[in-house]
């Protein structure tokens, strides 16, 4: 089990951001890395692009994202069994 540090901040944790890049990748085809970070930054000032990749290696890992040269997508399995992730 994935615990975080009790004194950490919960906006910044990899499985909360990595939701956000869910959220940015719902219902869209292949789409360019940079504009999925450009998108993911504008949220909060405090992101850096290190989380975001940190993050999208934990949901390729997980089988969550698929990649194509320099666009990602979430995976068929995952779009057609996930649990709706409310905006």
């Amino acid at each position: 089990m994935i615990l975080p540090h009790p004194e950490s901040d919960l906006t910044l944790n990899i499985m909360v951001v990595g939701t956000d890049i869910v959220r940015l990748l719902k219902n869209r085809k292949f789409v360019f890395t940079e504009d999925v970070l450009i998108r993911f930054i504008e949220k909060d000032v405090r992101r850096t692009p290190d989380l975001f990749f940190n993050a999208l290696t934990f949901l390729y890992a997980f089988g969550f994202i698929e990649k194509r040269g320099y666009k990602i997508r979430l995976t068929p399995q995952f779009t057609e069994n996930a649990v709706n992730i409310h905006n």
